[in-house]
């Protein structure tokens, strides 16, 4: 079966995508497994209009866009490989399918690693977030902690102290801090604990404190980790798709990677920020380069 794009990955960048190639009049399939990275939060924040929302109703209203578009279709199938072929792309499915395709999109986002910190899935999504952007609002003037393990916990710090002035870094054993940046973060009553997590204590996912394993307690009542990140589709990579610093695909600014007719959007072009409304939008540019692309194709044959 061909088709004109096959967007791979159904969250904000590949629904916003396939609603802007329907109205196009693009002849689209939308792959979506339904394995969102968001899944364990419960609302969404800094999308105007859609402030709070739940994840599942934002998919489900824009679904409902969608299907006002009769050019897509929405396949609840996980695309297990792509490869070009001799006029696009060919995929193919978990269950064996393969289809056709002049362009991709690749809109699967990223996948996170946690901290390695015992029973931190129980609090992530709950008091325990990535993104003080989305969160931090929820935890203003709250004693917060920041797990960071990497070198990322000097900026993280200032940030999230725009939220609270109560923060205590955790290294968990891993501390990349200099001490002039300890020091910095001293003045402004910013504590660190270089000492390993022993466990997160809390209920219902509400975190209430740390215990270190110097059998020391530090009371917080939520806060924010650095996960390490990967694509959650190796797909770009194997199709010789070029990469920044930061391990996103380059694009230009309509989503073309280095390799022609494949494009990207959302976190696996961006990486950080990591937003509902940043992912929306990128897949929309990412559409208007497919549709731009294909146009000039026929129009000049």
């Amino acid at each position: 079966m061909w088709i004109e794009c096959a967007i791979i990955g159904g969250g904000p960048a590949g629904l916003n995508a396939a609603l802007v190639l329907g109205r196009s009049r693009r002849n689209v399939i939308l792959f979506d497994h339904n394995k969102p990275r968001n899944a364990v939060t419960h609302q969404s924040h800094g999308f105007i209009t859609r402030d709070g929302i739940q994840p599942s109703e934002f998919r489900r209203l824009a679904h409902q866009d969608i299907a006002k578009y009769p050019s897509v279709t929405i396949k609840p199938d996980k695309v297990t490989e792509v490869a070009k072929s001799t006029a696009g792309f060919q995929l193919t499915t978990g269950n064996g399918v393969v289809y056709y395709a002049r362009t991709i999109i690749l809109a699967a986002g990223l996948k996170e690693m946690l901290p390695s910190v015992p029973n931190i899935q129980d609090f992530y999504g709950k008091s325990l977030f990535s993104c003080p952007y989305c969160d931090g609002w929820e935890l203003r003037d709250k004693p917060l902690v920041l797990i960071s393990e990497g070198t990322s916990a000097f900026h993280g710090a200032k940030i999230v102290y725009n939220w609270s002035r109560n923060v205590l870094v955790c290294t968990n054993g891993s501390n990349k801090l200099n001490a002039d940046q300890i020091a910095q973060l001293g003045r402004k009553g910013i504590q660190v604990n270089a000492h390993r997590i022993k466990s997160l204590v809390g209920t219902n996912g509400q975190l209430t404190a740390i215990i270190f394993d110097n059998h020391t307690k530090a009371d917080c009542i939520g806060g924010f980790v650095h996960p390490q990140w990967d694509h959650a589709a190796a797909f770009g990579e194997a199709l010789g798709c070029s990469t920044n610093e930061s391990g996103g695909f380059v694009t230009d600014d309509f989503g073309r990677t280095s390799v022609m007719g494949v494009y990207a959007a959302g976190d696996a072009a961006i990486i950080a920020p990591a937003q509902l409304v940043i992912a929306a939008g990128e897949g929309s540019k990412a559409a208007i380069g497919v549709n731009t692309d294909l146009t000039s194709q026929d129009f000049d044959r």
